[in-house]
């Protein structure tokens, strides 16, 4: 199949504009239309994951982590990137990384989490911001249920479990057409007044494009007016680390050695045990000590996350429990994951799990 088909997919499972500034996502190396007939999925892309790939004829490998975080202005292969990027090109695989996009979706990183723990409705921890944008537009009266329900059919107007909303007033419009015109009400040259619905509807950043096609092609005007404004609102289901309920409050003994056992852990660093049970939770995988205090407001008994630092333990204030279980651990069900999602779309599609283990971090014991 053409590699677009494959990228498509992942993006409408966890978009482009999700990821944060510092990250690279995407396609890293490859074309859209270049053809793949196998894929190598992994958390990171070394060059043992590169020789993996050659050795399974994999022509695609997709990977949590980006190879590539910041511009390279060499390829003399100094570096184990300049390597990787060199021998993927060589050997003509695509290269493909899926990051913080695949962390601010509910089913995405953290969700993963919460499903290997048993960690029941939950629910985005820091909701993102910007991503929501407003369309305003004017059309005629008779003509104002066709231009909305095309705008509904192109994604627009959902919030939270609620779909097609809008609002909607009447007023009226005025204009003048010159000579080049065709109106579609109203005589050239000659002032017009028309009833017409002022119609307000949000949608996702992302689907602008769409909205504005299914607008122009559905409005029955020459000139359609219509505005465009960014909210600042959250978009509650994307966003950074989960937050959930266990599905019985647990001691804390009892408790890290269920995250020990479900995410193999081989070492948990964490704060000092509290008294009280542990029965809501709050989980982010890779570094999420950026989200403590999140967790510590919504009432979490503990926090399950990665890349704590000395002196950021202390931030816990004994208000829970800080669980640090590593980098990697956090986020080696990913891999399974984004298989899981593309066997599902594509199942005559071959996709493989790497066989290697790409965690830096080794443990003495």
């Amino acid at each position: 199949m053409k590699l677009s088909e494959i990228t498509n997919y992942l993006e409408s499972i966890a978009p482009l504009n999700y990821q944060e500034d510092y990250d690279n996502s995407g396609l890293i190396v490859g074309h859209a239309n270049d053809e793949i007939h196998a894929a190598l999925v992994a958390l990171d892309c070394t060059e043992q994951i590169i020789e993996e790939a050659i050795s399974k004829n994999c022509n695609l490998i997709i990977t949590h982590h980006p190879i590539v975080f910041k511009g390279l202005k060499k390829f003399n292969g100094k570096t184990y990137v300049e390597r990787v990027v060199l021998k993927a090109i060589k050997n003509n695989i695509a290269l493909y990384a899926i990051h913080t996009n695949l962390d601010h979706v509910a089913h995405g990183v953290s969700g993963e989490i919460c499903k290997r723990l048993g960690i029941q409705n939950a629910k985005t921890l820091s909701p993102k911001t910007n991503l929501l944008k407003k369309l305003v537009t004017f059309c005629p009266t008779a003509q104002a249920d066709q231009v909305r329900n095309a705008l509904f059919a192109a994604g627009a107007g959902n919030i939270g479990n609620y779909g097609e909303c809008s609002f909607n007033t009447e007023g009226t419009g005025t204009f003048k057409g010159n000579q080049e015109t065709n109106p579609f009400v109203g005589e050239r040259g000659m002032q017009h007044q028309e009833a017409e619905v002022r119609i307000e509807t949000i949608f996702k950043t992302q689907d602008e494009r769409k909205i504005l096609l299914a607008l122009l092609e559905n409005h029955p005007y020459e000139e359609v007016a219509y505005d465009i404004y960014t909210l600042a609102n959250k978009l509650e289901n994307v966003g950074a680390g989960m937050v959930g309920w266990l599905s019985q409050e647990m001691d804390s003994i009892d408790f890290l050695n269920l995250v020990k056992e479900k995410m193999y852990a081989k070492v948990i660093r964490h704060t000092n045990l509290l008294s009280k049970k542990i029965k809501k939770v709050a989980v982010c995988g890779g570094s999420g000590s950026f989200l403590l205090k999140d967790a510590i407001a919504a009432g979490a008994d503990a926090f399950i996350t990665a890349d704590f630092k000395y002196h950021e333990f202390f931030d816990a204030e004994e208000k829970l429990i800080i669980c640090d279980i590593g980098h990697y651990e956090s986020e080696q069900f990913t891999s399974n994951l984004l298989i899981d999602n593309i066997q599902e779309k594509f199942p005559n599609f071959a996709i493989r799990l790497t066989e290697h283990n790409t965690n830096p971090i080794n443990y003495f014991i």
